[in-house]
């Protein structure tokens, strides 16, 4: 079968083979032809078994996913987390800003930060966060999650809060509180809505740029199961 990759180039990265999607990571992005199912920022995700096309510089490659073995869980995380970072400082740098004077956080979420309980969940999720003067550019990634994200339209908060456009929300307030909404990140997932990407831009406060500081900062995300978070993270300085 012949590929026909679209035009232009992509940058390296690592391709693996995860239960049963091909994962195509790259701080730019991968193209793949064929069975593709979803591009999201930073990967792109095809069926196990199938095949596509890869821009490597100026070189395509034909991938398969049967090459490739699977990635262990501590592996993914770490590498989500990268991606998500070269991703945000990557934003911040095409529109000018110096390398120097970035200031990065990260979260990985989990379970058993959620509040007032653990989630019963095996998901799990990362978020980098890159802030150039009071602009926090923010990148996030999740999967496995219990069931599909939780819809704020048809099961809103109380009272409704039009500003919570989507299940992946930054907060203020301490770890072990459930504190104010501050944002909603866009998002984005697969098919199956169990797993995705997530994506902001903000100005912040000076508040908010104080309670960032402080640790004060933290990102969840909300499920039909797990109205309340299901997954949950502090964002820290790295």
């Amino acid at each position: 079968m012949r590929h026909n990759p679209l035009p232009r180039p992509v940058a390296q990265g690592a391709v693996s083979a995860v239960r049963w999607r091909l994962w195509v990571r790259s701080a730019l992005l991968f193209v793949l032809s064929g069975l593709l199912t979803v591009v999201f920022h930073g990967f792109a995700l095809a069926p196990v078994g199938g095949q596509g096309a890869a821009w490597a510089g100026d070189r395509p490659m034909l991938v398969e996913a049967s090459q490739f073995g699977p990635m262990q869980p501590a592996n993914l995380l770490d590498r989500a987390v990268h991606q998500n970072l070269q991703a945000a400082k990557a934003t911040l740098l095409a529109s000018g800003a110096k390398a120097s004077e970035l200031k990065t956080f990260v979260a990985k979420m989990s379970t058993a930060e959620t509040v007032p309980v653990r989630a019963n969940s095996g998901a799990w999720g990362t978020v980098g966060a890159v802030l150039s003067g009071n602009r926090l550019v923010v990148r996030g990634s999740f999967r496995e999650l219990s069931s599909p994200l939780r819809n704020y339209v048809t099961d809103p908060v109380s009272p409704p809060n039009p500003n919570i456009t989507s299940a992946f929300h930054i907060h203020r307030g301490m770890a072990t509180e459930n504190g104010p909404f501050q944002y909603a990140l866009q998002v984005m997932t697969d098919d199956s809505g169990l797993l995705g990407s997530a994506m902001g831009d903000y100005m912040l406060t000076v508040e908010q740029l104080d309670a960032l500081s402080k640790g004060m900062l933290y990102v969840d995300l909300h499920t039909t199961k797990n109205r309340g978070g299901e997954l949950r993270a502090v964002l820290k300085p790295l």
